[in-house]
């Protein structure tokens, strides 16, 4: 086998005349002598002229390529149940690789079915209103459905990131998530596919219980689990245990909805960054917590017309993709960095709870909107943040907290504290401000005074060293941050044993995930519910 790579203007087509033709070269062989050939990565380069960068395989008459294929799943109506905690992605995963091994998911979860989801986001969006069982966080698909689907994580040191991909694939994403270096599916496209991640679990003998939220877990004398649960704010109207058709039933709502207790050898807990429940549960039982370092800033909004300019030079063309930008710096010895950058994107409530802003991004397929975002952050330490200290392993999730509560307290609604770019750099109020795609609003706020200092002022020096050295026209007064971005990673990390993945003193508990501390992003997530689900298949 041979790897070649190909260029070609963004625009144009690669034909597989010219395939053939560079890998018969480059393997010094005729044309015909090229028995196959694929494409495994497509990358735009901006240095000059604007191109697409292929890099393919391809092998000669008598080799043949390596075929991946997602083994099958197996119907487990009758095999013993592993429960998970939390539908998000490394929930989701978890349950399809048990399919594989023959083992039952089943799958708790606090919010409600994707579709019901969409009416609790547009509430909070157009009334402020949270609903803290079912929100941009909360619900089938995890807090990744509703902001673009992006699907970085390439690295092969987690998993073998091939079976989220392709199964992704199955279930409706398009084909070009397997060879794009940044992949994304969009926000518009993800809930069909989550929906029919969920029918596949349901027809093979899994379950689905929405709108139950774990309230305890306790230990057997026999070694299994008893996870305790009781009905979350949705109810019986949209949670439930899904039929065997993968919708939900009067009857069956009703089952799922009433407090009850599910017992298993196995309990796998992914219930994402923002259950601090869960956090609160395992401290109030003396169970071990460490604090985690996160990061936490602002929302940085900028026309995409004005990103395009910057990262195309000026050559930009309708038919190019919208352009994306990430950057990262050291200030006073704290990474500073971007964070999920959206282009052609929006900005969304996040809070997971009333008296709280938080912000999110989030683009459709197209990534046709006039906006492009990202969060913009400063990684936070435990030593950042002294006067915590006696919250310990909880200390950074109190910061945090205290940090959204501020921000809701100073709009007294989830309209975001904003201000221009150069102002706050500047320390200066905003006379004015720019339009904004997050639709509950925005006021001009002294955002430089209600982050904490420690971050503020990290902020300050990194906007005009990032816009003089790495995108010229980025530092700019068109460009409108907005508080709060909080919710990039948990403040908080599960501890497990290495080898096992169980919780270092609960034999058959597994934390994973993003909430544990084990992961960032759809993919990594997806992995590590694909690892748990594997260590519990092979004991």
């Amino acid at each position: 086998m041979k790897e070649i790579e190909i260029a070609c203007p963004i625009g144009t087509e690669l034909s597989p005349e010219q395939i053939r033709a560079a890998a018969a070269k480059s393997m010094g062989v005729a044309p015909k002598a090229v028995a196959d050939w694929r494409i495994v990565k497509r990358s735009v380069d901006a240095r000059g002229d604007i191109l697409y960068r292929y890099r393919i395989q391809a092998c000669k008459t008598g080799e043949a390529l390596e075929d991946y294929r997602v083994p099958e799943y197996v119907d487990v109506s009758d095999a013993e149940p592993v429960i998970i905690v939390g539908a998000g992605p490394a929930g989701m995963f978890a349950a399809l690789h048990l399919l594989m091994r023959g083992r039952k998911p089943v799958i708790i979860e606090r919010g409600k079915d994707v579709h019901g989801r969409k009416f609790d986001m547009a509430k909070l969006s157009n009334e402020g209103i949270a609903d803290p069982d079912s929100n941009y966080c909360f619900g089938e698909g995890g807090a990744g459905t509703f902001s673009d689907g992006k699907l970085y994580t390439r690295s092969s040191k987690r998993g073998d990131v091939r079976e989220v991909l392709h199964q992704l694939v199955a279930f409706g994403a398009d084909p070009s998530i397997l060879i794009d270096a940044h992949p994304h599916i969009g926000s518009d496209r993800l809930p069909a596919i989550v929906e029919n991640i969920r029918k596949c679990v349901i027809s093979h003998g899994g379950e689905y219980h929405f709108g139950t939220r774990v309230t305890d877990v306790s230990k057997r004398e026999d070694g299994s689990l008893d996870v305790v649960t009781m009905p979350s704010s949705g109810g019986a109207a949209s949670g439930g245990t899904a039929s065997s058709d993968g919708l939900l039933s009067a009857s069956s709502a009703h089952a799922g909805c009433s407090g009850r207790v599910f017992t298993a050898r196995s309990v796998i807990l992914a219930t994402g960054h923002s259950a601090r429940d869960i956090y609160f549960m395992f401290a109030g039982k003396g169970w071990t917590l460490e604090a985690k370092g996160f990061a936490l800033g602002v929302r940085a909004e900028h026309p995409q017309s004005l990103i395009n300019r910057m990262r195309y030079h000026g050559k930009y063309q309708p038919y190019m993709p919208a352009a994306e930008y990430s950057f990262v710096t050291q200030v006073l010895d704290r990474g500073v960095f971007s964070f999920c950058m959206c282009p052609g994107g929006i900005l969304v409530p996040s809070a997971t709870a009333p008296g709280e802003t938080v912000l999110n991004g989030m683009s459709n397929a197209a990534r046709n909107s006039r906006w492009a975002n990202a969060g913009v952050v400063v990684s936070v330490e435990p030593e950042d943040v002294p006067e915590y200290a006696s919250h310990g392993p909880l200390s950074l999730l109190h910061f945090q907290m205290d940090v959204e509560r501020r921000m809701y307290e100073f709009s007294g609604s989830i309209k975001a504290p904003a201000q221009r770019m150069m102002d706050f750099c500047r320390r200066i109020p905003s006379a004015s401000l720019p339009a904004t795609s997050y639709r509950p609003g925005a006021v001009s706020a002294p955002l430089h005074e209600l982050l904490p200092e420690h971050v503020s002022l990290r902020l300050k020096y990194a906007f005009p060293e990032i816009g003089n050295k790495v995108m010229r026209g980025y530092y700019t007064n068109e460009a409108l941050l907005l508080g709060v971005e909080s919710r990039t990673s948990s403040p908080v990390r599960i501890p497990r044993d290495p080898e096992t993945l169980e919780h270092i003193q609960i034999k058959g508990l597994y934390p994973c995930g993003e909430g544990a501390g084990y992961s960032g992003g759809i993919v990594s997530s997806a992995l590590d519910g694909i690892r748990c689900a594997e260590s519990i298949c092979s004991r």
